[in-house]
């Protein structure tokens, strides 16, 4: 086992000596680390001597008992200072602090060199070495042995908790949800305390380190290749599990979740192509309630969401989220609007947490499978509503109107109206009335402007602005008929995504 602070203090050629805070001699040194940095605990992983030339220490009672407080809701063993270097007067407060906390004080005698301590510490800690060797492994060989493929991470988490002697928690740091939809929920007091935790910790943070919670001590520590997976460990006994070993079991935990992910992938693309033909009406009732049903969302009662971001990469992970959160979706993605087939028990709260900041949403109305052409028609009425209201939200037939319409039915018969004459001249013609035309509001009805984006004389964008007038019947010269056609534009482009 490590040594403890009561076994090094006693080494007779070392000659160290004891402070304050002997209450603590019993806890054992897995590392003596040397830092002169001001925020001395940030360097702690659990177990360490922290030795410091003084240079660490605040001159003033409150900063030095800060500074024991810190140490041991970080989880180190002891604090070393050198005797006769740069340490300010330890005053009575710390000294007070170290005892009640406890944190074991030692003073270094000068000029004792630091490297004498940490050898001693490391010779002691040689058969540790060979017992973390053969948990590491162990660790890695749960990666064969835990459980079936179906509760493969759920039997790694049990394993890997037996092995360390605590209870795991794998969450979403952002909201400390179960990252897994079958995962184990933190308790609450623990939910509670982290809230606070994550509150104050910024997310490109620290990525291990122990925090004390009332008499117990909880880590957190990122998970790597997983931007928001956060392992929660919570010891059941003292020691603490070592550091090294938690970083295996880390690894391990990602190695689990990325094989998830890539068999959440695979059927994503399979749940894509179904909705492009789903959308596209290639499929029956039959075979719609049926694939729905294959990829977890209910036939009887689902909603189409429609989800667009200025950068559609950043919808690439929305399934993901969705499933993680107990909501599996078939998902298409057409440029910067993703369409997502999902239960219609999900919650607004529960769709803007999964994508994330900076997009809009439009919902349907709760549909089953012959319905879902429908639900894609509402979806994407809702998501224009939502941008033309400035809202981040936006269900269908509910809230504020979307340029004076209440219903896709009415934006269609716009759209017929006004720009149908324009497509059906375009079909049987070759031209660009309707880029003319956008292009033509867009530069605030610039003949010149219009010209110069599209590549073309003045005349030709004059002839076709006239032409659409022509095959509309409406006067291209007043400002009422150019904002119904902006109107009708807007609704057009928002219902083709």
């Amino acid at each position: 086992m490590a040594i403890t602070v009561a076994e090094l203090v006693a080494e007779p050629q070392l000659g160290l000596t004891l402070l304050a805070g002997s209450a603590g001699s019993g806890n054992r040194i897995t590392w003596a680390h040397t830092s002169d940095l001001p925020r001395l605990w940030e360097w702690v992983t659990g177990g360490e001597l922290m030795m410091t030339n003084g240079l660490s220490i605040p001159a003033d009672a409150a900063g030095q008992v800060a500074l024991a407080e810190a140490l041991v809701d970080a989880g180190a063993s002891a604090l070393a200072i050198g005797e006769k270097m740069h340490a300010p007067e330890l005053l009575p407060e710390f000294l007070a602090a170290c005892e009640r906390l406890p944190l074991p004080l030692i003073n270094v005698p000068y000029p004792l060199p630091f490297i004498a301590i940490a050898r001693t510490v490391a010779e002691s800690s040689l058969l540790e070495e060979s017992r973390r060797l053969r948990q590491t492994a162990r660790i890695y060989d749960l990666l064969r042995t835990a459980g079936t493929s179906e509760d493969h991470l759920q039997g790694l988490l049990l394993g890997l908790a037996a092995e360390l002697d605590a209870d795991l928690f794998v969450v979403d740091r952002r909201c400390l949800h179960p990252w897994h939809p079958d995962g184990r929920p933190l308790p609450d007091f623990l939910q509670a305390e982290l809230a606070l935790l994550t509150g104050r910790i910024s997310l490109a943070g620290k990525k291990f380190q122990w925090h004390r919670l009332g008499d117990r001590h909880v880590l957190m520590m990122d998970i790597p290749t997983h931007a928001n997976a956060l392992l929660v460990v919570l010891p059941n006994s003292d020691p603490h599990p070592d550091a090294v070993v938690l970083l295996h079991a880390a690894t391990v935990l990602g190695l689990e979740l990325s094989r998830n992910v890539l068999s959440l992938e695979s059927r994503h693309r399979l749940a894509s192509e179904f909705l492009l033909q789903a959308v596209d009406g290639r499929l029956g009732t039959a075979e719609l309630e049926s694939r729905l049903t294959a990829f977890d969302v209910p036939a009887q009662a689902f909603v189409v969401v429609s989800i667009s971001a200025d950068d559609g990469e950043r919808l690439a992970g929305v399934h993901v989220e969705l499933w993680r959160h107990g909501f599996p979706a078939a998902c298409l993605q057409r440029f910067d609007t993703l369409h997502v087939a999902v239960s219609a028990a999900v919650t607004a709260d529960i769709l803007i947490h999964c994508a994330g900041p900076e997009v809009r949403i439009g919902i349907s109305s709760p549909t089953s499978a012959p319905g879902i052409q429908r639900a894609l028609q509402e979806s994407l009425w809702a998501l224009g509503s939502a941008k033309g209201n400035a809202m981040k939200l936006a269900r269908y037939a509910e809230g504020a109107s979307w340029l004076g319409l209440t219903s896709f039915e009415e934006g269609t018969a716009l759209v017929e109206r006004l720009l149908g004459p324009i497509f059906a001249y375009e079909q049987s013609q070759e031209g660009d009335l309707i880029v003319t035309l956008r292009t033509y509001l867009d530069t605030q009805r610039s003949w010149q402007k219009t010209a110069a984006a599209l590549f073309a004389h003045r005349q030709t964008v004059i002839y076709r602005i006239r032409k659409i007038g022509e095959l509309t019947g409406l006067d291209m010269t007043e400002t009422s008929t150019l904002a119904q056609l902006w109107f009708a534009l807007q609704i057009h482009e928002a219902m083709h995504k």
